[in-house]
């Protein structure tokens, strides 16, 4: 059973290969072309805002992309 992110979660970029369906090495490669969802570093590790990455989506389907 899947949870839906809450508003402000951090997400992990295992997390987000997960939901988005997508190899961890795709969202390495988008974060270096920066065209991926918006992430940041805190510590060692790579975070998403699940809000971000709601909003990337809807772009993405607004864009047909």
């Amino acid at each position: 059973m899947t949870t839906t992110p809450t508003r402000d979660e951090l997400l992990t970029i295992n997390e987000v290969s997960a939901l988005l369906h997508v190899p961890v090495a795709t969202l390495r490669y988008w974060r270096h072309l920066g065209t991926g969802p918006h992430s940041f570093r805190v510590g060692r590790g790579v975070r998403y805002q699940s809000a971000d990455v709601r909003a990337w989506i809807s772009a993405k389907r607004r864009s047909g992309r």
